[in-house]
């Protein structure tokens, strides 16, 4: 098998601890969705600009869930952009980048679309294009690429610092 696809999948849980190195974020706590083909994560504060003819974005990223606290600012090439059709049917045409995540000790790179989720249960999510690289998904499981320590964990239960 080729580097993009690993001899042997890892078996991930349904949802699982994240890092974002491309963007700086050490933990996130993603939702892995087969049903969804494109990645997402929460983004805020986006700000479009041109650096030397190429499209760039500048954005926010709020790590934990239910919390303001730790945003982290990041600056990158826009790769694209598309329309993505959201679970309850809406069409919105999204800002796309290109980005490593780490899941299960293992680093690949993929699209990921900018997207408010403040009201969705995860600011991230990681779809079928990501996981074809080399990841199957168990329903009935969560977290088995471990978990953060328990700080990480409390600061992740929504209480701004």
């Amino acid at each position: 098998m080729t580097a993009d696809h690993p001899a042997s999948p890892a078996i991930a849980g349904w949802r699982e601890w994240v890092a974002l190195p491309g963007f700086g974020v050490e933990h996130v706590k993603a939702k892995l969705d087969t049903g969804a083909r494109s990645s997402a994560v929460h983004a805020f504060d986006v700000e479009e600009h041109v650096r030397d003819g190429v499209d760039w974005v500048r954005f926010a990223v709020h790590p934990w869930q239910r919390s303001t606290a730790d945003a982290v600012v990041v600056d990158c090439p826009v790769h694209d952009r598309r329309v993505v059709r959201s679970s309850n049917g809406t069409e919105q045409e999204r800002i796309v980048v290109l980005t490593t995540v780490a899941l299960l000790g293992r680093t690949i790179e993929t699209e990921m679309t900018l997207s408010r989720r403040d009201e969705m249960g995860f600011r991230m999510l990681v779809g079928r294009e990501a996981l074809r690289q080399g990841f199957l998904v168990d329903a009935a499981a969560s977290y088995l690429g471990g978990r953060p320590s328990r700080e990480v964990r409390i600061r992740n239960r929504g209480r701004d610092a």
